[in-house]
Formats: C-alpha cells, sequence, structure tokens
C-alpha cells in the first residue's frame, strides 16, 4: 500500500471490536469489512497465533498467495521451514514460540512481522473496505513489528488501549518513511533516563515500495479526561478515541478513587467514571462508544451523545465468524439464549491489575476446581513485567510459579489468584497447548457485561452471522426486541 492510497472521508458507524487473542481473527474482520464498516484484527500473541494454526492447518492457496506477496521470502520460507513442515496430532504439543525480550534475535522478530502481515493481508483480501488492528499498550515488545507488519499489509486503523499510548502516533510517522523508530519500555526499577527504558525497531530489513501510508490512530481510552490528555501530549496526531465503558469486555480501566467492591468482588463504579460527552466533542476529533451496545437504539443513543458510532465486541464474539472454539462458542450461545450466562470483572485474574470480566463456565478457568489443577506456568510471556537486576533487564509474570516469581522480587501475596491469560485465551480460540504428560491448557472467556442481551438476535434462530449483527444494530433500522434480565444464580464461579 503506498503513501497515495486515501482514507475514506467519511468514517464507519461501528467499529468491530479487536477481541484477543485471535477471537477477532480475519475471518470476522474480512467479513465485517466488506459490509462497509470497520473490521478489526486482535494483533494480540499474533505470532504464536499463526505458528499454531500453520502446524494446523498448513498452507492453503489463500495463504500462500498472501505469503507470495511479503516482500522478503527468506523469512517467510524460514518460518514454513519451522512451522509448516509436518501436521501436529490433537495429542501433540505445539512447537514453542520463542518469548519475546529486548534482546530478542531477528528471526524471533521476523516472526511477529510476517504473522501480523498476513493477518491484515488475509482480512483485507477480496473488497476494499476498512480493516484495523488492535493492539495491547501493555505488551509492549512486539508492537513496532506487529505495527509494520501491518502497515506492509496497508493496514487502515491502528487501536489502542489498556495504557496510554502517547508515543504511538509518532512511531506511526516514522514507519510510514521507514525510519528507525525508538518505543518507551516499563522497566521496574529503571529510571526514565536509563537506556534499558527504551528499544528501537528498524524496518530495514523488510523492503518496501516506498512510502507506506500512514494509519488513522484511535486511541481506546475510558474517559473523557484520559481521551484529552492523549490528545495534548502524544508525539503526532491522534485520528480518533473509543470511549470504552466499564460495562465492556475484557479489560477495563480500574475506577477512579477510592476503590469500593460489589457483592461478588467486582469493583464499583461511580460518578467520578462518568463521560463527559460534551467534554469529548469538544476535543475535535470523532468518537465512539463501547460497552453493552446490543440494539440498534444504543447505536442511536451514541449518537445523540455526539458519537459518530460505536465499537462493538460481544455480539461479534459469538457469531458464526468469530475466531472462538466452535464448541465453545455453541456452549455460551446455549446459556444466552437461555439468558443464564454470567460475567464478574476479577481484580486478579490479570498480571497487568487491570480488571478483567470472565464468563462463569464449568469447563474453563474460572471454576475454582480447574483453576486449581492447572500448574502454574509462563511459557508464552505476553504479559511479562520488566525489571532491572543487577543493571540486567529481565523478566517476571504474577502467573508463573510462585516460588519463581518471589525469588524474582514479586509480591506473591498479589498473585496468588492470577491466572495465565495468555494460555487461556489461546485455548478459547481453539490453539489450545497440549502439555507432554497430556493435559490441555483450559480456556478463558470473557464478555461484556451485556452478554444476555445477545438472546435479543437468536429469537428464532439457533445461530447468527456478522452480518446478522450488522443488520440488527444498524441505527437506520428498527430497534431489536428486548430482552428481559438475566435471572439470579445461586452459585458464583469465582475467577
Amino acid at each position: 500500500m503506498n503513501a497515495t492510497t486515501p482514507h475514506r472521508a467519511t468514517p464507519p458507524w461501528l467499529i468491530q471490536g479487536g477481541m484477543g487473542i485471535a477471537i477477532s481473527d480475519w475471518t470476522l474482520a474480512r467479513t465485517v469489512a466488506a459490509a462497509g464498516q470497520l473490521g478489526v484484527v486482535s494483533g494480540t500473541a499474533i505470532d504464536s497465533v499463526f505458528a499454531r494454526r500453520l502446524q494446523d492447518q498448513g498452507v492453503d492457496e489463500s495463504l500462500r498467495s498472501v505469503l507470495d506477496s511479503f516482500p522478503v521470502p527468506a523469512i517467510v520460507e524460514d518460518c514454513l521451514r519451522r512451522y509448516a513442515t509436518a501436521r501436529r496430532t490433537p495429542k501433540t504439543p505445539y512447537l514453542p514460540v520463542p518469548m519475546l525480550s529486548d534482546r530478542s534475535p531477528q528471526r524471533v522478530t521476523d516472526l511477529v512481522v510476517l504473522a501480523s502481515f498476513v493477518e491484515v493481508a488475509l482480512a483485507k483480501k477480496g473488497h476494499d473496505g476498512l480493516v484495523g488492528i488492535n493492539l495491547l499498550t501493555k505488551v509492549q515488545l512486539p508492537t513496532a513489528a506487529s505495527l509494520w507488519g501491518a502497515m506492509l499489509a496497508g493496514v487502515d486503523y491502528v487501536l489502542m488501549g489498556a495504557g496510554v499510548p502517547t508515543h504511538i502516533p509518532g512511531v506511526l510517522e516514522d514507519l510510514s518513511h521507514a525510519r528507525r523508530t525508538t518505543l518507551p519500555l516499563s522497566v521496574r526499577g529503571a529510571s526514565s533516563d536509563d537506556p534499558a527504558t527504551s528499544i528501537t525497531f528498524d524496518p530495514a530489513p523488510y523492503a518496501s515500495d516506498g512510502p507506506l501510508r500512514r494509519p488513522r490512530f484511535v486511541g481506546i481510552v475510558s474517559s473523557h479526561v484520559l481521551a484529552s490528555a492523549l490528545l495534548r501530549r502524544s508525539n503526532g496526531p491522534v485520528d480518533g478515541f473509543v470511549v470504552e465503558r466499564p460495562s465492556a469486555g475484557g479489560h477495563n480501566a480500574p475506577p477512579r478513587g477510592a476503590l469500593h467492591l460489589d457483592e461478588r468482588g467486582g469493583p464499583l463504579y461511580g460518578p467520578r467514571d462518568d463521560v463527559d460527552f460534551a467534554a469529548l466533542g469538544e476535543l475535535g476529533v470523532p468518537f465512539w462508544i463501547g460497552g453493552n451496545i446490543t440494539c440498534a437504539r444504543d447505536v442511536r443513543d451514541a449518537q445523540e451523545l455526539g458519537a459518530v458510532g460505536v465499537q462493538v465486541g460481544t455480539m461479534f464474539a459469538y457469531c458464526r465468524e468469530s475466531g472462538m472454539a466452535p464448541d465453545l462458542r455453541r456452549r455460551v450461545l446455549t446459556e444466552i439464549a437461555q439468558r443464564t450466562a454470567q460475567v464478574t470483572t476479577s481484580l486478579t485474574a490479570s498480571s497487568t491489575g487491570y480488571p478483567f470480566k470472565v464468563v462463569s463456565l464449568d469447563e474453563s478457568v474460572s471454576n475454582p476446581a480447574i483453576l486449581r489443577e492447572r500448574p502454574r506456568r509462563c511459557d508464552l510471556g505476553y504479559l511479562r513485567e520488566a525489571y532491572l537486576e543487577n543493571g540486567v533487564t529481565s523478566y517476571r509474570c504474577a502467573a508463573e510459579p510462585l516460588d519463581a516469581y518471589e525469588r524474582k522480587g514479586g509480591e506473591t501475596d498479589r498473585a496468588v489468584d492470577t491466572v495465565c491469560l495468555c494460555n487461556g485465551l489461546l485455548s478459547t480460540c481453539g490453539l489450545a497447548q497440549v502439555r507432554r504428560n497430556g493435559y490441555v491448557e483450559p480456556p478463558l472467556v470473557t464478555s461484556g457485561d451485556g452478554i444476555n442481551d445477545v438472546a435479543g438476535i437468536l429469537e428464532g434462530r439457533h445461530d447468527y452471522g456478522a452480518l446478522d449483527v450488522l443488520e440488527w444494530l444498524d441505527p437506520r433500522g428498527p430497534d431489536g426486541a428486548t430482552v428481559p434480565p438475566a435471572p439470579p444464580r445461586t452459585e458464583v464461579a469465582k475467577d
């Protein structure tokens, strides 16, 4: 994609949420984009997703055409030689992808670039619609490589949350001119001027035909205050915001002020967490509203508040094109149809320290018995914390074995109930690691609070697709059916 390719003038009224890991895969994003809205792929753990897909599926004709368009064939052949030379059986462990660090060898970065390129290129194949990539600010090490791969494939939007990514607009500008770029790295115990607190990415090894078009950058925030700060402090243009309410799935921003808990142990949000949409509109950039968007009336309400439109995740998570493992998707849909699905907000599940939404399912790590049976380990490392030890950057994770975490200076009291999101979410998208003793990593499902409202689109049918969601939510159409609240449960599975 060259620098002269124009952006579409009118922003889409719907952004399909970038749900990770691989729930928002290229199939879902392509369907939404081809229908005229913004389809988004998740860039989280994209190197592991790509490597595991190769081991399961190999290279079909569609993937081969995309691989053939990657500018460095030697990188493609190296990745295929490592991960696609033989099919694995369902009982065979996946070959591991090396954990990223500030000292990763070039071929580890190569895999991230190629994987991101492939996901975006497949999502853009066969239409001229808009495709974005969603990344987490907290996952810092693969960010530049993921962005570069996506830009090589012509990505239209970059969306980032779980932090305040003030540096990303400047990084996008650097990469659009194929310049070496520097990103901050959070290193516990290091001063801000320590060389350890920055990482450099050089796009030179990956040829491109001249400048690349800079994608639009959309920050995912929880308030008008954060939106204003991101706009004011960023080192380049911010093209829009998604304002996620606390009802949205995945990671949520913690409440402002003193922490108070509800009867389930989740955080209570108060007036200080309310968004001033008038102030947001005065910033002069487009914004979308996310969280509990389940009918056309919700979209119109958002537009009446000044939003261009909405971001929607949960309704797409359970459509046919979702990347969720089919059996797991059908299992949750059964509960949704009965209006008995339950979501809790955990303060301890994520090693990031952010509140995290968890769907209660007996076969997932939301079940205390399943969580107790799972051996603690960190072998993917996307959410590890960097820290300085004897002048060298080292890494630890609150989800690793507690004795190892303690030896590295971690606070074990806060880590006891931490869940390995990386392994759990890879299991949810059908890429569960199988251990050599036969143990299969259990899934972890996240959704927004309005999960049972998805029952409205299910009335009269057992399944639905992404196009059904777009029709259901279209603000020009009639409101969807109202859905009664879920009945109370007597037992709540703790995450």
